[in-house]
């Protein structure tokens, strides 16, 4: 006897279909509406480029290896070839990171990623072309529901392009408390500025110029002036030989009258030379009485040539 076969009721069917269509529905739509900061982000070996302003290029990625020895990025006119090294990242160790290519060239620009591992493995990520950014929301959320991001900016930009680019880059964050610091010379205080405005002292701090800015204490700066250290250069014109005896070289002596004034350290009078009329002259370092510091004043035609002084060691 032959087995009929069972069929469903067309009105089975039809829920059934209905029931699938409508989990299908469901889907989609959660994930239209779900925010992008929900949504799983991708990770290195992807990354993101998108084009921010003329000839201004963003690449920024999330790191989730455990070990990034080395990260280049690299970028080409054509999507498999030709690419060259613009930039290796400071710190690849980084979480999230992002660079500005500000030397992008016109028409297609594309970029990947080299990264070197631990043990020496290396990745080279898919090339991507830089497009127009149509998602805002790339930093990672925290706890105030500010994006979290470090960006390299090339250094060809100057600083208040610099600047520019970082501010619209950073996401709306709660402002905080603008930080002052005290201003002080030694022991005076000079003025209170905020910390924005020490921001261009910044040369001086990395630097170290003349006078430098130290940080004393948490809202204290110190103006260090510079105090050079005073370096002995003997005169061409008098000066003392390696026996103790002072020298004085006159190549004009015959041509010109030249007189010389000898002073002790404190500037009382010790002798005078009226006429010099050698081109050469020794004269002994007896003719001192001790040893120390002197003072000369060497007059050509009756004017003051040049005023300096001379050192005489005690070894006699």
């Amino acid at each position: 006897m032959n087995q009929v076969p069972y069929l469903r009721p067309a009105k089975y069917i039809r829920d059934k279909f209905v029931i699938r269509f409508m989990n299908r529905f469901l889907v989609a739509v959660l994930l239209f509406v779900l925010p992008a900061g929900l949504l799983a982000q991708d990770t290195l070996p992807k990354f993101s480029a998108s084009a921010r302003g003329s000839s201004r290029n963003l690449i920024s990625w999330v790191n989730a290896y455990p070990v990034v020895t080395q990260l280049n990025i690299q970028r080409s006119g054509d999507s498999a070839r030709n690419f060259k090294t613009i930039l290796t990242v400071p710190d690849p160790k980084l979480p999230q990171n992002g660079f500005v290519d500000t030397k992008a060239p016109p028409g297609d620009v594309f970029y990947r990623l080299f990264i070197v591992l631990d043990s020496g493995k290396y990745v080279f990520s898919r090339s991507q072309r830089a497009g127009l950014d149509t998602n805002s929301a790339a930093g990672t959320e925290t706890k105030n529901g500010a994006a979290e991001r470090r960006v390299i900016v090339s250094a060809n930009l100057n600083e208040n392009e610099a600047e520019k680019i970082k501010e619209k880059l950073e996401d709306n964050r709660k402002a905080e408390p603008e930080k002052f610091f005290i201003l002080k010379r030694r022991d005076s205080i000079i003025a209170q500025y905020s910390q924005k405005y020490l921001r261009r002292f910044r040369d001086s701090v990395i630097t170290r110029t003349k006078d430098t800015l130290v940080l004393n204490s948490i809202d204290t700066v110190v103006i260090k002036p510079f105090i050079p250290i005073p370096v002995y250069k003997p005169s061409q014109y008098v000066f003392t030989e390696k026996e103790g005896n002072v020298t004085i070289a006159l190549p004009q002596a015959l041509q010109k009258k030249y007189s010389i004034r000898f002073f002790e350290d404190d500037n009382s009078a010790l002798f005078e030379i009226k006429h010099v009329k050698q081109v050469h002259l020794t004269l002994d370092k007896s003719n001192f009485h001790h040893a120390g510091w002197f003072k000369f004043e060497l007059y050509e035609e009756e004017t003051l040539k040049e005023r300096h002084r001379f050192f005489i060691s005690k070894d006699f």
